[in-house]
């Protein structure tokens, strides 16, 4: 029997998060395993007749075979095709379903970051560009990535995506505009310091337009004002364009002028290190985000969900959004989460505005 929450996911995706209208271009990028989900947001596609329906469906074995076989001539090779039908694509829906999370594991690194590089044009251009929401479809390798059972993940994502998306809207926007009246954010937590500056730059409200699950307010830091230590509370799950998974735990990183001077971890330290040596906007915070959706309350190892967790922040090393002001590029955008819900603070220019979790402003 269909579970007939996927139904109202896709309906979620189709017209609230990218509004899709008659006579537009829409692309639904999707993997094998989410199947059911394709087919919904399919039919509701077709609803809204639109002018056509790209559909590029994926298996997962596709990228292993690719990095297992490609020389550098391949690595390195452009697809201008791939790049001019996303400059003819209105919408763009991605729907992934992993089978195996550690798919490229054993994969080269380097490797990884060299064809993120050639193809980082292509997806600029779709999240600068297109009107885009990405999400995934529950699959029991990611349910045992959370430590769940298949149904108790599916009560999971679907608890988190069948929210008040309008009222979250609202209640973010008062976030937002704080902020934006703000200069100096100051992170404060056991084994983390951290300021920067984020002066100038603008403050987005992430309310469910672009990712599902969503809720996060976000902005860019100046490129050269973070300082001080941090100590990321869960593992830095690295997935990059093709969803590598590469984990890192217990990593800890010191600023100056804006940069990483040392970097460390308890596991899968080198990779660290490698993905910091990609470019040299990967030593450099691109993003700064703030989690709010308090209907995801656990860390589930997967970046979509947990750098939404309420009662949280996130500093991505890397890429900056291009909405934000942020000035940084790099090939990767890494995002590592701390959780402040047990005796976290955040100061907006001196004034305490988030203790426990818990916003405490006036």
């Amino acid at each position: 029997m269909r579970d007939p929450r996927i139904a109202k996911v896709a309906e979620i995706l189709v017209d609230y998060s990218t509004e899709v209208k008659e006579d537009e271009v829409v692309e639904i990028y999707t993997f094998e395993g989410a199947k059911p989900l394709f087919l919904a947001v399919y039919r509701e596609v077709v609803r809204r007749n639109p002018k056509e329906i790209i559909c590029d469906i994926r298996f997962d074995e596709m990228d292993e075979i690719f990095f297992q076989e490609a020389d550098d001539g391949q690595l390195d090779k452009f697809p201008s095709l791939n790049m001019y039908q996303i400059e003819h694509t209105d919408v763009w829906i991605g729907l992934r379903a992993y089978s195996n999370t550690r798919r490229l594991t054993s994969v080269d690194p380097r490797k990884v970051g060299r064809r993120s590089k050639v193809l980082q044009p292509i997806q600029r251009e779709r999240v600068r560009n297109t009107r885009w929401v990405v999400t995934i479809f529950p699959t029991e390798a990611v349910a045992q990535e959370a430590d769940m059972s298949l149904s108790e993940f599916e009560d999971f994502y679907y608890r988190s995506v069948d929210i008040d998306w309008r009222k979250l809207s609202q209640q973010q926007e008062e976030i937002k505009e704080l902020f934006q009246k703000g200069r100096e954010v100051t992170i404060k937590a056991e084994d983390t310091d951290i300021t920067m500056s984020i002066e100038g730059r603008t403050v987005v409200s992430a309310d469910g337009k672009v990712n599902m699950p969503d809720g996060e307010v976000f902005t860019a830091p100046l490129e050269d004002s973070v300082k001080g230590h941090i100590k990321y509370t869960y593992p830095a799950i690295y997935t990059g364009q093709f969803g590598s998974g590469r984990e890192v735990d217990g990593v800890e990183l010191w600023f100056e002028d804006g940069e990483v001077v040392k970097a460390k971890a308890t596991k899968g330290e080198e990779f660290l290190l490698e993905m910091l040596a990609t470019d040299e906007g990967a030593k450099r915070v691109g993003e700064l985000g703030i989690g709010n959706n308090f209907a995801i309350d656990r860390f589930v190892k997967n970046i979509l969900f947990d750098e939404k967790i309420g009662g949280t922040i996130h500093l991505a090393l890397g890429d900056s959004y291009k909405e934000t002001g942020g000035r940084n590029e790099s090939a990767i955008h890494w995002d590592m989460i701390k959780d402040l819900r047990y005796g976290g603070e955040i100061y907006l220019d001196g004034e305490l505005i988030q203790k426990d979790g818990v916003w405490v402003y006036k």
